[in-house]
C-alpha cells in the first residue's frame, strides 16, 4: 500500500522528531497529544530544528523556503477522530505498556481498517501491544533513534502475525524518509538495545568494581574502540531512568544477569539524577560543554 498521510501519537522529543522527518519526506502529518501545552512545546522544538537546518542549506538540503513547506505539512490535534484517514499511525508516547495499549484500543475503531499501526518503543513487546487491536496483521515496530532528524537508523520490527506486504510497505516507507532501515524480529531490545544495554551496564559494574574512573572509562572506550562517546556520557544522554526501565523489561524477558540493573544505577534514578535532562547523572551538566564527573 502507499503511505501518504501519517499520524503521530505524542509530541515529545521522539514524537516531534518522527513528525518532522515524515513531513520533510513530503507526507502530511497530524500529531495527537493530550494537552495543547505539549503540542506547543513539541512544535516549538520542530521550528527550532528546521531553522537550524535552514541555516546551512548546502549541507542539509533544506532552504528557508523548504523549511516553511515542511512546517505547513504539520499540524497538531487533541482529537483522535482527526486521525481517521491516516495511512500509518506511529506511536511515540510514554514507555508504559498499559498506556500504549489504551491508546491503541481507543484508536482501533477510529482509524480506517487498512491503516497500519506502528510503535516506536525501544523495548516493549510489539506482540503484546498488538493485542490491544483487531489488526494484528497490520501492526509493526518502527524504532527511531534520538535525535530523530539526525540519526539514520530505524529498526523495523516484525511479529509472527505481521503480514509480509505490511512489513515491506513500512520498511520501504522508512527508507524513503532518508533513513537506513534494518529488519528485526520481536525479541525484547531488538538489535541495538539487545547488544548495547549489557555494554552500558557492564561499564557501570566496572566502575563499581574500581576498574577505572568514570572519565577514564569513557575516554578508554572512545579512543580504544573508536566510539563517538563513552558509556557514561551515552547513559546520561539516553536518560538513566529510561535505561533503568529498559533493564527491567529485558530482565523480565530473559532472566539473564547481563540485563539486571546495577545498584548504582538504581540509586541514581531513586535520587532523581536522570542524566543530562535533569542536570545530573554520572556527570554534572551545569556546563554542558564541559560536564564534570559526579563521582
Amino acid at each position: 500500500m502507499t503511505i501518504k498521510k501519517v499520524g503521530v501519537l505524542g509530541c515529545g522529543l521522539m514524537g516531534s522528531g518522527v513528525a518532522q522527518v515524515c513531513a520533510t519526506a513530503g507526507h502530511d502529518v497530524i500529531v495527537l497529544e493530550a494537552e495543547q501545552k505539549f503540542l506547543d512545546k513539541g512544535f516549538a522544538g520542530i521550528d527550532k530544528s528546521l531553522a537550524k537546518f535552514a541555516e546551512k542549506p548546502e549541507k542539509s538540503g533544506i532552504t528557508p523556503e523548504k523549511a516553511k513547506e515542511i512546517r505547513e505539512r504539520l499540524r497538531g490535534t487533541l482529537k483522535k477522530e482527526e486521525l481517521a484517514d491516516c495511512d500509518l499511525i506511529i506511536e511515540a508516547i510514554i514507555e508504559n505498556v498499559e498506556e500504549k495499549k489504551k491508546m491503541y484500543a481507543a484508536l482501533d475503531g477510529v482509524v480506517k481498517k487498512d491503516a497500519i499501526f506502528a510503535s516506536n518503543t525501544s523495548s516493549i513487546s510489539i506482540t503484546e501491544l498488538m493485542t490491544a487491536t483487531k489488526r494484528p496483521e497490520r501492526f509493526v515496530g518502527l524504532h527511531f533513534f534520538n535525535p530523530v532528524p539526525l540519526m539514520k537508523l530505524v529498526e523495523v520490527v516484525r511479529t509472527i502475525a505481521t503480514a509480509p506486504e505490511v512489513f515491506e510497505s513500512v520498511f520501504d516507507f522508512a527508507g524513503k524518509l532518508g533513513k537506513v532501515p534494518v529488519r528485526t524480529s520481536d525479541k525484547t531490545g531488538f538489535i541495538v538495545n539487545r547488544l548495547l544495554v549489557p555494554y552500558l551496564l557492564d561499564a557501570i559494574r566496572a566502575y563499581e568494581e574500581g576498574v577505572g574512573s568514570i572519565p577514564d572509562i569513557d575516554q578508554a572506550m572512545k579512543l580504544g574502540c573508536g566510539y563517538p562517546m563513552g558509556p557514561f556520557t551515552l547513559l546520561d544522554f539516553v536518560g538513566l531512568d529510561t535505561t533503568y526501565y529498559i533493564t527491567h523489561v529485558m530482565f523480565d524477558e530473559f532472566k539473564d544477569a547481563r540485563f539486571a540493573s546495577p545498584p548504582l544505577l538504581k540509586r541514581l534514578v531513586m535520587a532523581g539524577w536522570y542524566g543530562k535532562k535533569s542536570g545530573k547523572g554520572f556527570y554534572d551538566w551545569t556546563d554542558p560543554v564541559n560536564p564534570v564527573a559526579c563521582f
